[in-house]
């Protein structure tokens, strides 16, 4: 099934020479079928690269999915258009009375800056508080996976004493997830990061499952019981 975003967006024609089913918009609204809402907030600087990699991945599904992309407003790209951010991107204040399927918080490159420290944590504080009564289930990525573990559970980051970088194995270690469902129990990854979190402090907190994890890397996925 198709994923529906503008056909003017860059990401969409992209998708199509690689024969990915992309709806136009103006299509899908005269189809008697209930899409899964995505909102999709993306923090990247390069946010036509990032919009279309997520845009690939939500395509290859049998659900038809309205991807609506969000920026944060207390931060100005430097590496997009100001054309693509307005004809495209809706701001917080725009969507916040609406409800959503799901919703995706990517990373940023901002891991060695304290939280409280980054120009848009407040109103990104805001959203993650305002998604768990507007949104259904959210998917947090690189950065933002440690930003909601400090927001919501107070699990700091640490630094590393030095980089992290490599392909490292991994295992699946909580076999029902339906995200790792149809995954090896092992699995490679790649990382490149300087910071990293304590395993006992996500392991110790009720209602947090480790899905997956490294004996190199550490944690690499976590989820909510709910």
């Amino acid at each position: 099934m198709p994923v529906r975003i503008p056909i003017n967006l860059p990401a969409a024609q992209t998708l199509l020479k690689e024969n990915i089913f992309v709806m136009p918009i103006d299509r899908a609204i005269h189809q008697d079928i209930r899409p899964l809402r995505i909102l999709f907030l993306n923090l990247m600087p390069t946010k036509i690269i990032t919009e279309t990699q997520f845009a690939r991945v939500l395509g290859n599904t049998p659900l038809q999915i309205e991807l609506n992309l969000m920026s944060v407003s207390s931060h100005i790209p430097a590496n997009t258009p100001r054309e693509h951010m307005l004809a495209f991107y809706h701001s917080f204040a725009e969507v916040k009375h609406e409800l959503f399927d799901g919703m995706i918080i990517t990373g940023a490159p901002v891991e060695q800056i304290p939280f409280e420290q980054v120009d848009y944590w407040d109103e990104l504080c805001e959203i993650m508080e305002w998604s768990k009564s507007h949104v259904y289930s959210t998917l947090h990525v690189c950065w933002g996976a440690q930003a909601a573990l400090y927001y919501h559970y107070d699990v700091p980051k640490i630094s590393l004493r030095e980089k992290l970088f490599g392909v490292f194995e991994h295992k699946v270690v909580h076999k029902g997830s339906i995200l790792f469902r149809g995954c090896d129990d092992t699995f490679v990854i790649p990382h490149s990061r300087h910071t990293t979190f304590a395993w006992d402090a996500v392991a110790n907190i009720p209602g947090l499952k480790i899905l997956a994890e490294s004996e190199r890397a550490g944690i690499y996925a976590v989820s909510t019981d709910g």
